[in-house]
């Protein structure tokens, strides 16, 4: 019988998996774990700095340091909501956009030989369990959820 702890180690284990595949390839595209998060959560959104902050538990001056050092690497801007001129968003750049698909396709085949083991039923259990176990919080309601690393 499965225990508690055989689930927390799992999980764990997992973690340290995944996390060290994003690490290293984030690496190799210059990128750190936290900025891989920013560019996975911005590829198909625009958001403001304090929602990017709450989302990844950062500093609202930590998350604009990082984001200015993306801009001046030319992967995300700022820009006015076209529905409130007063709010200011950050979004990706053509440049941002095309770096994160490579960085996606990477990480996607960094992962194939793992998830090329399980069918297509046993894929789509796992991601309805994954989600089941890390449904979001109030804390991550600030930036709608994110479904893929990047995209």
């Amino acid at each position: 019988m499965t225990t508690a702890d055989d689930v927390m180690d799992a999980l764990v284990r997992t973690t340290f998996e995944v996390a060290g595949v994003l690490t290293r390839i984030g690496g190799e595209h210059d990128l750190s774990l936290t900025q891989l998060r920013v560019l996975g959560i911005l590829r198909d959104r625009r958001a403001r700095v304090t929602d990017l902050a709450t989302y990844l538990g950062l500093d609202k001056s930590t998350m604009s340091g990082l984001i200015d050092r993306a801009q001046r690497r030319g992967l995300l801007t700022r820009g006015k909501n076209p529905e409130d001129g007063r709010v200011v968003e950050v979004y990706m750049t053509p440049a941002g956009l095309e770096l994160a698909q490579r960085v996606e396709d990477d990480i996607r085949r960094a992962l194939a030989p793992a998830t090329d083991r399980l069918d297509p039923e046993q894929l789509d259990r796992l991601v309805s369990l994954l989600d089941t176990v890390f449904a979001r919080s109030s804390r991550t309601d600030a930036v709608p959820q994110v479904t893929r690393p990047l995209r």
